[in-house]
């Protein structure tokens, strides 16, 4: 038995996909926010998905939390993400590191589109709506 055949039988196909072939989607949580899966376990990728979202002027996203992790490198734009009890406001060439089960929302008050790329672990992610009051 050939190991190597054997591995290279089932290593993921490469990838190319252009800008132009990345579709948009609104999601549905928030008004102002779009997503386009950049690569995916649908592409073969066997670990992680790279996403692309932009926010909207003015748009908000709920605070939730996501129940695996988030690697977040911000494009453009400039806008306020909240983590935890935190708000920081990102701006191009910044990253963010969202752990799993972190409260987390976004607030764009700039009158540019902020764009960032999103990294997450293939596999299901269970996303849940946080009530924002101090209650």
């Amino acid at each position: 038995m050939d190991t190597d055949t054997d591995d290279a039988d089932h290593r993921p196909s490469s990838l190319v996909r252009r800008a132009e072939e990345v579709e948009y989607e609104e999601v549905s949580a928030a008004e102002g926010l779009r997503k386009g899966v950049l690569v995916s376990d649908a592409d073969g990728a066997p670990h992680f998905a790279i996403r692309r979202f932009t926010l909207a002027p003015g748009a908000e996203v709920p605070r939730h939390t996501n129940e695996v992790e988030h690697e977040q490198y911000v494009l453009a734009g400039e806008y306020v993400v909240g983590l935890g009890d935190e708000e920081v406001t990102v701006a191009a060439g910044d990253a963010l590191l969202i752990p799993a089960g972190t409260v987390h929302w976004y607030r764009n008050e700039s009158d540019e589109e902020g764009a960032f790329l999103c990294a997450v672990p293939n596999g299901d992610d269970a996303i849940e709506l946080v009530d924002g009051s101090d209650d």
